[in-house]
């Protein structure tokens, strides 16, 4: 199968997702800025939600450019990695909803942790259909942000339970972290 296929098909699905999370914040009845207020908390959860989305398919889309071929496994991969997306609209609203409660905001570090497992699946899987010296090895290298955040995820749930602001903190470190510039994936476009 050629990669255009499953890049596009991934950029619907990931479309639909930011879609459906927007549709999730209901407009208020009231007319005043007041109205606005009970929103924060859903407001807020879609902010982290949609940074999430985006960097999942900036990073997505930086490893198709170098992908030379797709197979089967990669196809599942992919599904998998879409799947774990898929739900954040659902933990998103839930943890919105909430106010921020410990439970929702454990099961929202649960999808984060699923969904950085799944992208870590991806990569391993796309490795291991490219010769060891490809671009996508080398852009790749040795992973260290894609294997801290599997981390610090997995410590952030726990955590949650002591302290919800140590899970919330813990998921926005790793957004901050795939946010600043990754010049592994840059280089290989200007060389």
């Amino acid at each position: 199968m050629h990669k255009g296929r499953l890049e596009a098909f991934s950029d619907g699905v990931i479309a639909i997702i930011i879609t459906i999370m927007v549709l999730e914040m209901k407009v208020p009845h009231g007319t005043d800025l007041s109205a606005l207020e009970p929103l924060f908390p859903v407001f807020l959860s879609y902010i982290l939600s949609f940074i999430y989305v985006g960097i999942y398919w900036n990073n997505h889309h930086h490893l198709m450019q170098v992908v030379q071929k797709v197979r089967g496994p990669i196809l599942w991969a992919n599904m998998h990695l879409l799947f774990w997306l898929s739900l954040f609209p659902f933990t998103t609203g839930w943890m919105g909803e909430n106010h921020f409660a410990e439970v929702p905001v454990a099961l929202y570090g649960m999808n984060l942790l699923c969904a950085a497992v799944a992208y870590y699946i991806l990569t391993l899987t796309l490795l291991r259909n490219h010769e060891k010296d490809s671009k996508l090895a080398v852009a790749l290298g040795k992973d260290y942000k894609g294997k801290i955040s599997v981390v610090v995820y997995a410590l952030a749930v726990p955590l949650t339970f002591v302290n919800i602001w140590f899970g919330l903190l813990a998921y926005q470190i790793v957004a901050v972290m795939w946010l600043l510039p990754d010049k592994r994936m840059e280089k290989l476009f200007l060389d």
